[in-house]
């Protein structure tokens, strides 16, 4: 089994799954949709061509460094200035960071990681205003997408590392596994980009954790030189 890795942190992110028309809002982690959408973009292919290749990918993300959630609201008028828009909003994730994953064939994977690493089309997190910033492949490993995320180290900055506590609970959501219970369905699973006939399905999805030490935790504690004298 084959995995690729990658990393998905970027000052803005936006990874909608059920915008409408003047409300486009983002989920909390990566949909598998955007992240498909990303390496196809990566590999050349366009909207109106088949994902074939892409569609079989078992995915996972694990919430490295949540973010928090930032409201942008955009207006718009005719060149002319004589006709107004709807006034839209729009919400992103800021200052986040995440851990995906995807599984299939070895071969698919190698060139899909090429592919990253010298992308035919520019590279997003979910939306063309987020590009995403430092190293996104983090190469194709011999694991698979729940043994990858639990095992893989934390990708979180050192600013938010300093911040947290020195044991850290993260968050996984995965494909859920034929057979395996799962209570969400997620309308992210693409069959076609096509603007004209643009398609998705529901999937069902697992969600988990794990705990990871963080070396970098700087509490409170460490730097009150009262705290020496105890009680």
């Amino acid at each position: 089994m084959s995995v690729l890795l990658l990393r998905l942190a970027g000052p803005l992110q936006a990874w909608g799954a059920s915008s409408r028309f003047a409300h486009r809002g983002t989920e909390v982690a990566p949909t598998k949709s955007g992240v498909i959408g990303l390496l196809a973009a990566a590999k050349g292919i366009r909207r109106t061509e088949p994902l074939t290749d892409l569609l079989g990918l078992e995915f996972g993300v694990r919430l490295d460094q949540p973010g928090q959630i930032l409201r942008d609201f955009q207006t718009a008028r005719s060149l002319d200035g004589r006709a107004s828009f709807p006034l839209t909003y729009r919400f992103y994730l800021a200052d986040a960071a995440f851990l995906a994953a995807v599984s299939g064939e070895h071969q698919l994977l190698l060139g899909l990681a090429e592919a990253l690493k010298r992308p035919h089309f520019p590279l997003y997190l979910g939306r063309r205003s987020c590009p995403p910033v430092g190293l996104v492949c983090l190469g194709v490993h011999d694991d698979t997408v729940d043994g990858a995320l639990h095992s893989w180290p934390w990708i979180a900055a050192d600013w938010h590392r300093r911040k947290a506590a020195r044991t850290v609970r993260l968050e996984i959501i995965r494909d859920a596994r034929p057979g395996e219970p799962s209570l969400e369905t997620i309308a992210d699973e693409p069959l076609t980009f096509d603007p004209a006939h643009r398609r998705h399905t529901w999937r069902a999805v697992h969600r988990g954790h794990v705990d990871v030490d963080n070396d970098l935790a700087d509490h409170a504690a460490d730097h009150d030189p009262f705290s020496l004298l105890g009680g």
